[in-house]
């Protein structure tokens, strides 16, 4: 009987170790990394003070506006493309059935367009919990 109480709790702090796993496990899948990089094929220097941001967009409604689900806006301080960017969202703000998109701009400090995604970059984020878009090639606006 002694050795039975032994090995219980022997066991117990064993069992609680490896559930600890599985949720950890749990919680690292719960967040979608998704990165890559932005270039145009202009042979143009950004401005120091060029405002960049990448977004991933909802656009599972054709006749309406997407919808923002995670983004990173952060000021060029002098990078030239390629300019890698990096985006960390909660797997809970998609939707299984919808449709998914990354796109990137930069702006002139004062707020005017400069380069544009002018393709859609689908993301499919499926079971993974990281997603490489590859470089996505912005277009010079007039």
């Amino acid at each position: 009987m002694l050795r039975f109480a032994a090995a219980l709790l022997i066991a117990l702090p064993l069992a609680s170790c490896a559930m600890t796993g599985e949720d950890s496990g749990e919680a690292a899948n719960q967040w979608v990394t998704v990165s890559g990089s932005i270039a145009y094929r202009e042979r143009i220097a950004l401005p120091e003070d060029a405002q960049i941001e990448v977004r991933v967009d909802d656009v599972s409604l054709a006749d309406a506006p997407s919808k923002t689900i995670a983004r990173q806006a952060f000021a060029a301080d002098g990078q030239q493309v390629p300019i890698s960017f990096l985006i960390r969202f909660d797997r809970s703000a998609i939707e299984p059935r919808h449709s998914y998109a990354v796109a990137a701009r930069i702006t002139g400090a004062d707020g005017r367009l400069m380069f544009i995604t002018d393709t859609r970059h689908s993301l499919d984020v499926g079971a993974g919990s990281e997603v490489d878009m590859g470089t996505l090639n912005l277009v010079k606006t007039r």
